[in-house]
């Protein structure tokens, strides 16, 4: 095998369809779009969602509930979570991200309560609950809020 003797595969390469380009093209007059109708127009087809002029299904279906666009929405992590971590004495977010404890390293963190803590670690994330600085406390350890979310 040489350089020059280097070629695609066959049938892998295939020339573009030149349309419009006159009659003896194959492709001319209508340009393979055929007579008429949405589809032979400039900008031609149907919206997405669009069901044939039946009620489209997201029209179908009822509004339910309130999305308050202003919440928090914060990655939860518990104190049993936090004790199988027995590598380090300071827990930050990051190393929660490292530890696959926490997914999406952008959105703030809070420790939950469940589960104990069996020795006195430092505790570094957003939001704490009252159940976890209690347990956190009476291990020895010490709860610091990062940020301001």
């Amino acid at each position: 095998m040489r350089l020059h003797q280097l070629a695609p595969a066959p049938g892998s390469r295939t020339r573009r369809k030149r349309i419009g380009r006159g009659p003896g093209s194959g492709h001319g007059k209508t340009s393979t779009k055929g007579h008429k109708g949405i589809l032979a127009r400039s900008g031609g087809g149907k919206r997405p969602g669009f069901e044939g002029g039946q009620m489209p299904l997201v029209r179908r279906l009822p509004k339910y509930g309130f999305n308050n666009p202003f919440s928090t929405v914060y990655s939860v992590v518990n104190l049993k979570s936090l004790a199988a971590l027995k590598t380090t004495d300071t827990v930050t977010p990051q190393i929660l991200v490292d530890a696959g404890l926490v997914k999406r390293k952008t959105l703030p963190v809070k420790i939950l309560g469940l589960g104990e803590l069996g020795r006195p670690i430092v505790v570094q994330a957003h939001k704490f609950s009252k159940s976890a600085l209690e347990k956190i406390q009476a291990a020895g350890g010490r709860a610091e809020v990062i940020g301001g979310v």
